[in-house]
């Protein structure tokens, strides 16, 4: 898959300077450097207590923030099926069945457009994202049998293979901010190929996305094909 990058670009406002002494005392002075548009170093002057207490602050604000993974910012969201908020922690949620914007590389012969998929289901770290599909537009138990998601670039166990996709989760992103990226990572991103031969369908997965593309029909549940996983499975 592949995508656009989209950075923060950051510019650089100061500098600090640590001076110890040459004679192995335990003395330091610390330089506090302005710099100008080009980045050079202007203004310098001993750090003052102000400029330390607005430092210290936003050292503090940076580690409570990596302290903040996955933390819902309001309400747990309703389709949220299990958490674990670690500093290494990950979600499991699902998305009803719907409209999606698909994109499809050109040796597929299948045209960008906005279609129907059926319901699935997210599991996501930092790093890496399974998807699965559902055979009923509910909310699963634990018990739901899950399916494979009907789509490119899937492995047989579920997980997606990115390709050049740049993932960029946050190490403070809130839980709804998690599980928005990922499915925008998901969606935004050029379906290619089919993985380890593994066809996620009853029939051609090429021929089967381009006639819901054709028609704009709903996506047929019966063309889903039942994975030997149970939503139990993924809870770890």
């Amino acid at each position: 898959m592949k995508t656009i990058d989209t950075g923060v670009l950051h510019h650089p406002k100061a500098a600090l300077v640590f001076y110890e002494a040459m004679q192995g005392e335990d003395e330091m002075y610390v330089e506090y450097f302005d710099l100008d548009a080009k980045g050079y170093p202007i203004n310098a002057h001993p750090l003052t207590e102000e400029e330390a207490k607005r430092l210290s602050e936003a050292l503090d604000i940076e580690q409570q923030a990596g302290k903040a993974f996955l933390k819902p910012k309001g309400i747990i969201p309703p389709n949220l099926l299990h958490l674990n908020p670690a500093e290494q922690g990950n979600a499991l949620w699902y998305t009803r069945a719907g409209k999606r914007s698909l994109y499809f590389t050109e040796s597929l012969g299948l045209p960008c457009t906005v279609a129907h998929v059926p319901a699935l289901v997210w599991k996501a770290d930092r790093r890496k994202l399974a998807v699965y599909a559902l055979a009923a537009n509910r909310k699963p138990t634990a018990e739901t049998v899950l399916c494979y998601a009907p789509f490119f670039n899937l492995h047989q166990d579920g997980l997606v293979c990115m390709g050049t996709v740049p993932v960029r989760i946050r190490e403070s992103a809130s839980l709804e901010e998690f599980m928005r990226s990922w499915e925008t990572y998901f969606f935004n991103s050029y379906f290619s190929h089919l993985l380890e031969n593994h066809n996620p369908v009853q029939g051609n997965l090429v021929l089967l996305w381009k006639r819901i593309l054709e028609t704009g029909e709903p996506f047929p549940m019966e063309e889903l094909q039942a994975a030997n996983v149970q939503l139990k499975n993924l809870l770890q």
